[in-house]
């Protein structure tokens, strides 16, 4: 785990952005799922830039700008959220945790996302009308974080030249991307672990739903004693037909290839559900594999921002990998915006590690090992001793954890010294200490805290009263405040001049999506 950091100056990761996408749903003051549209005040689901949902109407998706540091994303994540708080109908807060609020006894009541009367609206919602079908609207009400990160130009270009290696800069930027998540996909227990906290969920998440679960006292919620991030398992996105799909990251021309099969690939079982109702009402885009590339649910994706009508992977092979968004990390129930800065900052510590650290081409065999720990982690990555396989044999995770975090000061080192601070450093000492004290693992924490209040609805409504008391004392300035108005008041307005453009019949377009 020796890395060469020669070459690296801290001034060259002064560049780095970073934004984060956090879903939150709304809930009713009974701590319900709400059923309430959209609030008009926070703007057009459509076309607003950080305000939108997404699978569920109730399903808030809070987007910040990539932006500098970490400081600034996480000031912009909190004045989304005030705007939000402000904006919400009288008795809805939001649902602190990933795993969701109490739901109704019929999959109708969560309602799917709706995004206006133009074709391409109504197509996000076919969408998500599919993967209803597919996979069941219980499954769809799981929120995330999800942290975006890019690295400067002008460093691998330095890192290029250190190397001598003569490919298009471009080809380089994107081998070192993929290199990047594929020691992601190695490392993911440490996240996992470290960062975990969805142990527990309510029965009627998996109510006429078989499931490896056990009773938590009598108080009507599930869990497992050393589960991480139930979220992450085979309750949650990780489910059994897309564990099917081969998806190459060895390159990015391969991964573009192997997306692109599963679009077009049928299979039988969507297939006998019908593209169509038994009137002839879509509910599905196809019968295939993936209705769409995001249907693909991964631990983290490489991403390049989409023009008109351009697909995530057309984009990738146009213009190559711009940054990478990591999609395992739970909502922080410590934290009234979903993420505390100690996390953020180690999540880019861990990012640029597995961006340096050595990254050889993932073989069957190997994946096969990652699959098998990712699993073991979701439902037993509380156990220090839990064994993990590698290609270098067996290790206990707590060991593995360790052995990389140490590997990871000189990463941390660099980074204080591009931003001026220790925090880097100090997210790391946290990492340790909680490693050293399982019973510190935020997983852990949430599992007692749920034991003290007797149920994890009761849990979860308590929370969000506490966290809407707290964004709502906070001074959100009238000039900011204004920028959001105008924001959501231009959303309007983009999604009317969207509609009121001369469109073929839904059906029609449809037809030659399809």
């Amino acid at each position: 785990m020796h890395i060469n950091y020669n070459w690296l100056q801290p001034a060259m990761l002064r560049g780095m952005l970073r934004g984060i996408e956090k879903e939150s749903l709304r809930i009713d003051a009974n701590g319900h799922l709400a059923q309430t549209p959209h609030p008009v005040a926070l703007g057009s689901a459509l076309t607003h830039e950080n305000i939108t949902t997404d699978y569920s109407e109730s399903l808030l998706e809070l987007i910040t700008p990539a932006l500098p540091s970490v400081p600034e994303v996480l000031a912009n994540l909190t004045h989304i959220h005030q705007f939000v708080y402000a904006n919400l109908p009288a008795g809805e807060q939001l649902w602190p945790l990933s795993m969701p609020c109490l739901l109704n006894t019929a999959d109708a009541q969560i309602p799917l996302a709706q995004y206006g009367s133009a074709n391409v609206a109504k197509l996000k919602t076919l969408y998500r009308k599919g993967l209803g079908l597919r996979y069941g609207r219980r499954m769809q009400t799981i929120a995330g974080i999800h942290y975006n990160l890019s690295f400067p130009a002008d460093m691998f270009a330095e890192w290029q030249q250190a190397l001598q290696d003569p490919q298009p800069a471009q080809a380089f930027i994107d081998q070192r991307y993929f290199a990047l998540i594929r020691n992601v996909k190695r490392l993911a227990p440490m996240v996992m672990t470290l960062l975990g906290a969805s142990p527990v969920v309510c029965a009627c998440f998996l109510q006429d739903r078989a499931h490896h679960l056990q009773p938590f006292g009598q108080s009507g919620s599930l869990y497992l004693p050393k589960a991480t991030t139930l979220r992450m398992g085979k309750l949650g996105y990780q489910n059994s037909v897309q564990q099917g799909l081969t998806v190459s990251y060895n390159q990015l021309s391969q991964y573009c290839d192997d997306i692109a099969k599963a679009i077009s690939t049928a299979h039988p079982a969507f297939v006998a559900m019908g593209v169509d109702d038994s009137e002839g009402n879509p509910q599905q885009i196809n019968g295939n594999l993936l209705q769409v590339e995001n249907e693909f649910y991964a631990l983290v994706r490489p991403k390049q921002i989409t023009q008109l009508l351009e697909s995530p992977t057309q984009a990738l092979r146009k213009r190559g990998v711009l940054y990478v968004e990591l999609r395992m990390v739970d909502i922080d129930p410590t934290s009234p915006i979903g993420l505390q800065s100690q996390h953020a900052y180690f999540l880019e510590v861990f990012t640029l590690y597995a961006l340096l650290l050595d990254s050889p081409l993932l073989t069957d065999v190997e994946q096969a090992m990652l699959d098998s720990n990712h699993s073991l982690t979701v439902d037993q990555g509380q156990d220090m001793q839990l064994c993990l396989q590698t290609v270098a044999g067996e290790v206990a995770l707590g060991n593995f954890i360790q052995q990389h975090l140490t590997a990871m000061q000189g990463a941390a080192a660099l980074l204080d010294a591009a931003y001026a601070t220790t925090a880097y450093s100090a997210s790391l000492q946290l990492m340790t200490s909680r490693v050293n004290n399982p019973a510190t693992l935020p997983a852990q924490v949430v599992l007692g805290e749920v034991a003290k209040v007797g149920c994890f609805a009761l849990y979860g409504k308590g929370l969000a009263a506490d966290f809407a008391s707290q964004v709502q004392a906070m001074a959100l300035s009238p000039a900011i405040a204004n920028s959001f108005v105008q924001k959501a008041q231009f959303s309007l307005a983009k999604q009317a001049d969207i509609e009121a453009k001369s469109e073929q019949p839904f059906a029609e377009f449809l037809q030659r999506y399809r």
